[in-house]
C-alpha cells in the first residue's frame, strides 16, 4: 500500500509540474506577451545604440583634440579689432525748422 501511495503522489507531482511548465510556455506565446517581449528588446537595443553613439562621440572629441594638439591648432584665435562706432548722424529733416503751416493739405496725408 505504501508503494501505491508513493507512486500516486509522485505521478500527481509530475503532472502538476508538467502542467505548470506547459501553461507558462503557452502564456509566453500569446500575441500580447510576444509584443511586450519585442518592445522590451527594442528598448534594450535602443539603449545599447545610444551608449554606442555616446562612446563614439567621446572618442571623436578625444581624437579631434589630439589632432589639434599635433597640428598646433589649439591656440586661441586672434581677437578681432574693435572699430569705433561712427559718429551719430542727424537727419536733415530734424535740422530744418518747419511749422505745420508750411505744409499743404496733400502733404499731410
Amino acid at each position: 500500500m505504501f508503494r501505491r501511495t508513493f507512486w500516486f503522489t509522485t505521478g500527481v507531482a509530475a503532472g502538476v509540474w508538467a502542467t505548470t511548465k506547459v501553461n507558462r510556455k503557452l502564456a509566453k506565446l500569446t500575441p500580447e506577451s510576444l509584443a511586450l517581449q519585442a518592445a522590451d528588446r527594442a528598448v534594450i537595443a535602443g539603449r545599447k545604440v545610444k551608449l554606442f553613439a555616446l562612446d563614439v562621440r567621446d572618442g571623436m572629441a578625444h581624437r579631434e583634440a589630439a589632432l589639434k594638439d599635433a597640428l598646433g591648432l589649439n591656440a586661441a584665435p586672434p581677437e578681432p579689432e574693435r572699430h569705433a562706432l561712427p559718429e551719430q548722424r542727424r537727419l536733415v529733416a530734424l535740422e530744418q525748422h518747419h511749422t505745420y503751416n508750411s505744409f499743404t493739405r496733400k502733404e499731410d496725408h
